[in-house]
């Protein structure tokens, strides 16, 4: 198959139906996530610089606000991790397989 043939291949696959609706899905999860996430972290950047006095309260013993809050960021970061996993699982897998079949089938021509 010819250089142009694959193109006009990936060119009809992206105009695809089947396509806009995987990256909506994708799209509709993750940038709204994403969001979250990165207000979530220039907040605690924002807190451990100008809240100073609130943020090195201690919680329990040496244990600061700051530190539950760092520690919650990784614990967010896993969340995140796990939720798109699972997303993809139920909505993303199957249609994405699907199109790297009709692609492969299409290129096999």
């Amino acid at each position: 198959m010819s250089s142009s043939e694959n193109e006009k291949v990936w060119a009809e696959t992206q105009a695809s139906p089947e396509f806009q609706e995987l990256k909506r899905k994708f799209r509709g999860f993750a940038f709204p996530l994403t969001v979250a996430f990165l207000v979530w972290y220039f907040l605690y950047v924002a807190l451990t610089a100008y809240a100073r006095d609130w943020v090195s309260t201690p919680v329990i013993g040496n244990i600061n606000i700051a530190f539950i809050l760092g520690v919650l960021q990784f614990a967010s970061t896993f969340i995140i991790m796990w939720l798109y996993e699972r997303h993809s699982t139920r909505n993303l897998d199957a249609r994405s397989e699907k199109l790297r079949q009709q692609i492969e089938k299409e290129l096999a021509k």
